[in-house]
Parts: structure tokens; sequence; C-alpha cells
């Protein structure tokens, strides 16, 4: 028999602040971890079981996925799916699990967007994958401009009804459509309970006007992308590295933007270094101090990573003049 992993009793100790979810009655951790990257075939599975163990022991109670994490798609999830029942089938209970269904995943008129076949049939193969029976929070993932919101809304409502989701969500949706979505679910008997949009020092879009919906209709916040993937760390400060991700020809992450930004991301790491923090570190506490984010979302390739990146909960304020220093930056 697999034997789970023998959690630290000290992993509540205080430690990792735990934030209400909007108006809701979950709490998430401020920090959460997310799947997007370092889980997938392509990875080292030892290094990914280290990360979920460490991650669970510092208090991190969160694990978010989607349906075509990986690669290849879906291999996240069958994945986390075997590291979860080896090392953490009797702390279910502890344990927020979220995936999401809105891009490509499978071939056919079926296989993306937003309709309730696609929505549906993506969570059902999202537990088998997982070995679940549910999972905590079912996001759509993107918004489908072709399917009416109230079908998306709809599913979403639909997969608490079936007890195979406890909570839903959306994300990357702007605010107008934010708006309607949360009303369509309140009728729906299903009031969504959270937002994941991206949201960093270099990507501030949230603040013009989604922060204030989120908090008007009483829907937390889980920003993804939090260091503007890897800008807003040591990595780029003296250029950029061969074996970085700016430096590869694909990806979300180009050359250029990297370049432009630079002056910035050097500005702010002085900032953090008079905080005594590493950039990583200041980038993800700043994220925090925005009055409707309840957690953010780190990847982690390594243990050690992950153990820095954790540190940024040692000083989460701000002062006045901090932020006004940052705010003249970016």
């Amino acid at each position: 028999m697999p034997q789970n992993h023998i959690a630290t009793p000290e992993r509540y100790d205080g430690r990792m602040p735990y934030n209400r979810c909007g108006k809701s009655g979950l709490k998430l951790p401020a920090i959460s971890l997310g799947l997007w990257h370092n889980f997938g075939d392509v990875d080292d599975l030892d290094t990914a079981q280290a990360i979920l163990r460490r991650a669970f022991d510092s208090g991190i109670t969160h694990f978010d996925l989607a349906n075509n994490y990986g690669p290849p798609p879906g291999s996240a999830e069958t994945n986390f799916g075997d590291l979860f029942t080896k090392n953490f089938a009797a702390h279910r209970h502890e344990i927020v699990v979220s995936t999401k269904a809105g891009y490509h995943m499978w071939d056919g008129p079926y296989g993306e967007w937003g309709s309730r076949k696609y929505m549906l049939n993506s969570l059902d193969q999202s537990l088998t994958r997982m070995g679940l029976d549910y999972v905590d929070i079912f996001y759509h993932h993107r918004p489908d401009s072709e399917t009416p919101l109230e079908e998306s809304m709809g599913a979403l409502a639909t997969a608490v009804q079936q007890g195979k989701a406890l909570y839903v969500g959306i994300s990357n949706y702007p605010a107008p459509l934010a708006a309607e979505a949360f009303r369509i679910l309140r009728k729906l008997g299903t009031p969504c309970l959270i937002h994941q949009p991206n949201y960093s020092l270099l990507d501030r879009w949230i603040e013009e006007e989604l922060s204030a919906t989120l908090l008007e209709y009483g829907v937390g916040c889980i920003t993804f992308s939090p260091l503007s993937q890897g800008q807003l760390t040591d990595r780029y400060l003296e250029g950029i590295p061969k074996s970085s991700r700016a430096a590869k020809a694909h990806g979300f992450l180009q050359e250029q933007q990297v370049l432009e930004n630079l002056e910035k991301v050097r500005a702010l790491a002085e900032i953090a270094k008079s905080r005594g923090q590493s950039l990583a570190q200041m980038a993800l506490a700043w994220t925090l101090a925005n009055p409707a984010v309840t957690s953010t979302l780190i990847g982690a390739s390594s243990v050690k990573q992950l153990n820095e990146n954790l540190a940024c909960l040692s000083n989460l304020n701000f002062s006045s003049e901090e932020l006004a220093a940052i705010n003249a930056i970016v």
C-alpha cells in the first residue's frame, strides 16, 4: 500500500496567513501552489513530489490545476493525482484542489471554449485523471464570445449540483463580463467564489475596474503570474541568460519584452533590497497588498525556489513611501 506523507504538525503554526475568499466561508492560504509548469510528463516527478510535500508542510493548502496543464495536456492532473494518492489521501479534507476548462484539450468541435458539453465532459475527465470524487473549485478558464454566458455559467452551477465541485470560479474575464457572470451565478444559486486574473507589478490591469467589481460582489481573487513569467526575479537583472525562458523563440515571454522592462525591474530590485527582500519576494508581497486579492499563485521548479518565494511572508507590509516609490516606477 502507498504510504501517506507524514505532514509536519507545525504546518499551521501561523507563518502562513489564511484569508477569507470574498464573502464566502472558505479561507485560502496567502500563497497557493500552481501546477501550470513543472508537473508534466516532461518533468522530474521526484522533484514534483518534494515540492508538493514542502508546500503542504509550509501551510499551502491549495493546489491549482487546469485540464490542459502539462505538457502534454492532462499530464499535470494525472501526475498530481498519483502523487496526491501516494502522499496526501489522508489529508483530502485539509486541501483545496482546483481545476479549469476553457482552453483547447482535445480535437473536434467540443474540445475547448465554453459549451456545456465541453465543460462538463472536461470536468469528468479531470476527476478521472486525478482520481478524485470532486474538486473544491471548478473554473471557466476564459471567456467564450460565441457561447451564451448563461450556458457556461449554467455548466458551472451543474457541476456543483452534481457534487463534482464545491465552488465555482472564472478566470481571465474583464470586469464588465465578470460582473454579468456573477449576477447569473447568483440567480442560479451558485455564487461565484473566486476570479483568477494575471496580476503583477508589470501588469496592473485589474486595478482599473476589476478589483472594485470583485469587492462589490464579494468575490475573492487569486492572481497568477505575479512574477511576470520570471521578469520580477533576479534572473534578468544582468541581461538574458541563454538558458532562460526569454531566450527561447517560443513561449509567452519574449526577449524584447524583458529588455523593455529592464530599467523598471532594476529600480524595483533596489526597493526590495532596502526592504531586506529579494525582488521576487517583494513582488509577491505587493500583490497581496491589494485589498481585493485573497491569494497569489506561485510556481516552483525546486524546493529551494519554493522556500525562497515563501520567505515573502516574513514582510508583507508596505509603507506609504515604499508604495509611492513603486508607483513612480511602474
